[in-house]
């Protein structure tokens, strides 16, 4: 039986590319995640949670490092995490826990689809994982890497797996702390076939059912892949029923912090070429939410968090010294509804679609672009270029690009101070931001549809 006096477990359940309009606490009416929206009901729930770069890679190195990834290096895909950068494993292992990881990693060199280097593999103790996960494993061919690199065949759909393996791994180490990092591929697409395989049978539920207003209205590949990716979304809650369920059958639930969110959205090609790389809500807010000692009964948290703020947060939640060099914030004091000086606004880092920046507050989301730079070559750029303006207030689906608008230009005018406070903020230096190109008209001459003209 666990030691109720022992230090509170940490158990991460952590997504891949999962709009945070999947789930029903944000008005999803298929019922998805009824386990999710429970877990989220009964905890604390991060309302309006952003990632901090929509690409896989940098994601997780903002995570891992609770550093910008301008500031590890990590600014796009196939750049490992630096050796020389502490991991959140290394501090849950300076406080004496077990550390392990399981699944997708995508934080080491890019030659390495699979197996990970032990001195590439942020610290953690117990290993099985695979760099890049959609290209060694299909949804019915899982395959990882343990602590020998030895590869691992699980039987079963490849979410299913993983849970398995998560629920092995706890039973195992339940008689000391854990901190257990649980990487699923899922939602994500499977690369070599672009498509979005759900187990057998959970497509066709979802064929011709509920579509979010700005994929009905722009498209995309919405109708080619949205059923099978909700019926992924399905299974990854079933998923996590089962690992709650698993936490209370082993007397482990009330001695345990548990964290589900996502690295970031999709928006299924309807913003650039792909799936995710933009700054528009789909791409960008994930579904959050977290449960155990601390955080049981929060209440649901209105301010804009970024998964930024997860690291500080949770060795805040354990006792651990929040180190200077973690650039986000514990969110223990909002939770605890203290007086705190919060940010209005959520900064974005953008890479390999383009060079771009973003700030968006509850009200309004100001981006701007690089044009004259390779979103894969570059990591920043001295001058900027104005891009959109969106009222999210009234267009919470932004389909209207108010950038060019002179009714607008004193808001672009504070959200682009705004945005340089934040990037300087963040560790880069103050940019030139022009104004758009475009020339100024009124709203009633012209609108602006997902970037296109139509008049």
């Amino acid at each position: 039986m666990a030691n109720p006096a022992q230090k509170p477990n940490v158990l991460f359940f952590f997504t891949d590319q999962q709009r945070f309009d999947t789930t029903g606490v944000h008005g999803n009416p298929l019922d998805l995640t009824p386990n999710f929206d429970r877990f989220a009901q009964q905890g604390t729930h991060l309302y309006n949670c952003f990632t901090p770069q929509p690409v896989c890679g940098p994601a997780r190195s903002c995570l891992q490092s609770g550093q910008y990834a301008t500031t590890t290096g990590c600014y796009r895909n196939g750049i490992p995490l630096p050796q020389t950068t502490k991991a959140l494993a290394n501090y849950f292992n300076d406080a004496g826990y077990q550390t392990g990881y399981i699944g997708k990693w995508h934080l080491a060199d890019s030659a390495n689809k699979g197996a990970v280097s032990e001195k590439e593999r942020g610290g953690y103790q117990y290993w099985l994982g695979a760099n890049l996960l959609e290209f060694v494993s299909d949804a019915y061919d899982m395959n990882l890497y343990d602590n020998d690199n030895a590869k691992v065949h699980l039987p079963g759909y490849r979410v299913d797996a993983q849970t398995d393996a998560a629920i092995r791994y706890i039973d195992e180490h339940k008689d000391k702390p854990f901190f257990l990092f649980l990487s699923f591929l899922e939602p994500h697409h499977q690369n070599h076939i672009d498509d979005y395989p759900p187990p057998d049978g959970y497509r066709e539920r979802y064929a011709g059912r509920w579509t979010p207003p700005d994929l009905a209205a722009l498209g995309g590949s919405t109708q080619q892949h949205i059923a099978g990716y909700y019926g992924m979304v399905k299974r990854l809650d079933e998923a996590f029923g089962r690992l709650l369920d698993a936490l209370k059958s082993l007397a482990l639930l009330e001695n345990t912090i548990v964290v589900f969110t996502s690295d970031h959205g999709c928006h299924f090609k309807t913003r650039n070429d792909e799936y995710k790389r933009s700054c528009h809500e789909s791409s960008i807010r994930v579904p959050a939410a977290i449960s155990g000692p601390g955080f049981t009964s929060g209440g649901q948290i209105q301010k804009l968090v970024s998964t930024l703020d997860l690291p500080p947060t949770l060795l805040d939640a354990v006792g651990i010294e929040m180190p200077e060099q973690m650039q986000g914030r514990s969110i223990m004091p909002l939770i605890n509804r203290e007086k705190v000086d919060w940010p209005e606004e959520i900064f974005v880092q953008i890479s390999e679609s383009q060079v771009g920046r973003a700030v968006r507050t509850q009200r309004w989301k100001y981006g701007v672009d690089a044009p004259d730079k390779s979103g894969w070559d570059d990591m920043s750029a001295e001058t900027y270029v104005e891009q959109y303006l969106y009222d999210l207030a009234s267009d919470p689906y932004e389909l209207f690009n108010l950038i060019d608008l002179e009714s607008h230009k004193q808001i672009a005018a504070v959200m682009r101070d705004r945005l340089k406070r934040r990037m300087v903020e963040a560790g880069e230096k103050e940019p030139s931001i022009l104004p758009s190109p475009n020339p100024k008209i009124s709203f009633g001459q012209r609108k602006i549809f997902a970037g296109e003209e139509y008049l």
